[in-house]
């Protein structure tokens, strides 16, 4: 074997498997990860209130290591051009530690895998910090299970309301509002829903649009005391350990493509005519030929 053969092969850029490369390490572009990166900022609460921009993903990944992630809906679109249809995959994720964060991303593009993937680094960029507290007057456990007040959140359509409930009550929401509350570390809540709640996308937004809206109150310390709020951890998780390597959940999507990288189907063809029917013997009209009558073509 020749010198020319024998050096130094070029690492291996495929997939995420175990044959992958590792990813490059993280060079921090902005001032919010140049700070996370010299640890002058250890927590996700002190990066959320600095008041600098989230814009690195590696950011959440550093401060939030157990950070969990679910697909709740993967649908395909389509465009017509001049040289026919084309397709993309339009992935909704959410994110969450299940102790007090969650966020929720939306991207497109022509294959699943890595349009998942885009769609988890969007969420971890829109991740908020979440209040939660004993609000029901039901209740008086003083524990953070549910929300302290009633929060509302809108997308088209769908309006989406969170109310207090006590404990052992669960989540009584939709099946789209129940890991968004599940990774902000919600256990017990009310849910009311109104419009058209059977598109996902904005029934995911507008269930998160009422987390952001309760995260943005400002509260006194009499309330906060009275109500037992918290915002942000609590130091214990309501979701179990992340095993590396493990499935990702999906919540049942209304693509059509093969899994993970899938592709879109074939562009097939209208429905062919059928020709028209034959004619029998002297005796009057016989039975039409095979194919007779409209739809008969190919595909």
């Amino acid at each position: 074997m020749s010198a020319a053969m024998s050096g130094p092969q070029p690492p291996f850029r495929g997939g995420s498997g175990p044959g992958a490369a590792p990813p490059p390490p993280w060079v921090p572009k902005t001032e919010l990860g140049r700070r996370v990166a010299s640890d002058e900022i250890t927590s996700m609460s002190q990066a959320l209130e600095s008041g600098l921009p989230l814009r690195e993903p590696q950011i959440v990944d550093k401060l939030l290591p157990n950070l969990h992630d679910e697909v709740l809906d993967v649908n395909m679109v389509q465009r017509m051009t001049d040289s026919g249809r084309r397709f993309k995959f339009a992935v909704t994720v959410v994110v969450g530690n299940g102790d007090g964060f969650v966020g929720l991303g939306r991207a497109k593009g022509r294959e699943v895998g890595p349009t998942i993937r885009r769609a988890i680094d969007r969420a971890k960029l829109e991740v908020v910090q979440v209040l939660r507290g004993c609000g029901s007057w039901e209740c008086g456990c003083g524990r953070a299970h549910s929300m302290p007040f009633s929060a509302a959140g809108r997308s088209g359509s769908v309006v989406v309301t969170f109310k207090p409930a006590p404990q052992g009550v669960g989540l009584a929401v939709g099946d789209i509002a129940k890991p968004i509350l599940r990774f902000a570390g919600v256990t017990d809540a009310w849910g009311f829903t109104e419009g058209h709640t059977k598109t996902t996308v904005n029934y995911a937004q507008a269930a998160y649009a009422a987390l952001v809206g309760l995260a943005g109150l400002k509260v006194t310390s009499e309330d906060a005391q009275r109500l037992k709020i918290v915002r942000g951890p609590t130091g214990v998780s309501i979701l179990p350990p992340k095993e590396e390597g493990a499935p990702r959940p999906v919540r049942g999507g209304r693509g059509r493509g093969r899994g993970p990288g899938g592709r879109p189907p074939g562009r097939g063809g209208p429905p062919g005519r059928g020709g028209p029917p034959g004619r029998g013997g002297p005796g009057g009209r016989g039975p039409g030929a095979p194919g007779a009558g409209r739809g008969g073509g190919r595909p």
